[in-house]
């Protein structure tokens, strides 16, 4: 899942100059901790930064898989995403870009 994940990873522009197409570094947990994965990933100009097994501990990526999984926790609040009714993605979609300006709105509510 991993190698077709970061191909579909769209253009980011904002600076000058070309668009980038790929992150400069994958943050990622002992599931793809493999040789392949990392010599992949090398060879697209990506530094992994992935826990090898036996040999660091997990607790190192700690405060970036947090940020993942507040937002996942964010998300699951809403029940029709947490437990998936639709059969049709497009309308999935639509819920969780809903859900995602809700959770932005809550957001810029607290400072505003």
């Amino acid at each position: 899942m991993l190698i077709p994940l970061l191909e579909a990873v769209p253009s980011v522009s904002g600076l000058a100059g070309r668009p980038r197409k790929r992150p400069a570094k994958l943050h990622a947990d002992k599931a793809y901790a493999s040789g392949a994965h990392r010599a992949w990933l090398r060879s697209r100009g990506i530094a992994p930064r992935i826990a090898r097994y036996s040999i660091e501990s997990r607790e190192r990526l700690g405060k970036w898989r947090w940020v993942v999984e507040r937002m996942l926790g964010w998300l699951h609040r809403f029940r029709r995403l947490r437990i998936r009714d639709e059969r049709r993605a497009d309308i999935h979609q639509a819920f969780l870009s809903l859900a995602c300006v809700l959770i932005c709105w809550r957001y810029i509510q607290r400072f505003c």
